[in-house]
């Protein structure tokens, strides 16, 4: 009996401490898998102050380039079945922003949304692209944005996925929760992190909870980090004044259901960019390349296809 007991107690002992390392060994192999299948290779590129880790496809010498750019404390993998899509006519290239992913985080390594930017085209200048299509969701909205404000030059168009920058008029759950004293995004708990996960979309993937669990770990590790790179990002200049700088052509996607950042904000946008296409998606949260990759990169070729069609002939 007593070897019985030793066995189940040690059983439920390495189950308990291998839960986080299924987790994270079955979220890598997915993720993985699913960029081979879809002809994405990762690749680490070196810029001024740090190696940025990337998934990059597509015919090298394509004529147009795809910049995808994540949101705050995400990754590059939420790109990869939207980026499916793509990979067959352009050269795509989706960086873990820094602080995120494999790019790694370093304390005081300054993460305001202007010097974000800078990374990126210091990115397009090594990896040989000179003007890009970028595409950016929630704060890789901001520095897509941001981008074009203030490198015009290098951006052949900008889309916009609920992305962060502007005040909304209307308060988003998100706001009310900061308002409070509480960042939804500093987890402590696994519980706390299955409620925030909520607040992120209306209709999200199906994802092993074990997988969901082995993430939440992640966030409560990383807790300190994302707390600083959230300062730096509430502390970034407004895209409000440098709208109007935005000339390329821009999409702006919108889900009516995000909690994060209020659908109101598309009438600030809206005011501010003179040649922008809006969408507003009824059921949908904040981040609708993951909740519906195919439709998104749908209405994104047909962006792209458009302004194919208005070149001179």
């Amino acid at each position: 009996m007593l070897v019985l007991v030793v066995v189940i107690a040690v059983f439920v002992a390495w189950s308990w401490l291998s839960y986080p390392a299924i987790g994270y060994w079955l979220y890598d192999v997915s993720m993985a898998v699913e960029a081979k299948l879809f002809g994405l290779h990762k690749i680490v590129v070196p810029i001024t102050e740090m190696t940025v880790s990337t998934w990059q496809g597509g015919p090298y010498e394509a004529s147009s380039s795809v910049l995808m750019l994540h949101g705050y404390s995400a990754d590059k993998n939420i790109w990869l079945r939207f980026a499916r899509h793509f990979v067959g006519q352009y050269r795509v290239i989706i960086p873990d922003i820094a602080g995120h992913g494999e790019t790694g985080f370093k304390a005081g390594g300054g993460y305001d949304i202007p010097l974000q930017a800078k990374r990126m085209i210091q990115l397009l200048d090594v990896c040989g692209v000179e003007k890009v299509h970028v595409i950016g969701n929630s704060m890789g909205g901001y520095i897509a944005a941001w981008l074009a404000a203030t490198y015009p030059d290098r951006i052949a168009s900008v889309a916009l996925f609920d992305p962060a920058g502007v005040t909304a008029p209307e308060i988003s759950d998100m706001e009310r929760h900061l308002a409070n004293g509480h960042n939804p995004f500093l987890i402590h708990s696994r519980e706390e992190f299955r409620r925030f996960y909520a607040m992120t979309m209306a209709e999200p993937p199906w994802v092993p909870g074990v997988v969901l669990d082995a993430i939440a770990l992640r966030y409560q590790q990383q807790r300190e980090e994302l707390e600083e790179i959230f300062k730096d990002l509430r502390a970034s200049p407004p895209m409000e004044p440098k709208l109007p700088d935005i000339r390329a052509p821009a999409l702006l996607l919108w889900g009516r259901k995000d909690r994060l950042i209020d659908v109101s904000s598309v009438a600030i946008w809206s005011k501010g960019i003179a040649d922008l296409r809006v969408e507003v998606w009824d059921h949908i949260g904040h981040m609708p390349m993951v909740e519906l990759p195919t439709s998104t990169a749908r209405l994104y070729r047909e962006f792209l296809a458009s302004q194919r069609s208005q070149l001179p002939v």
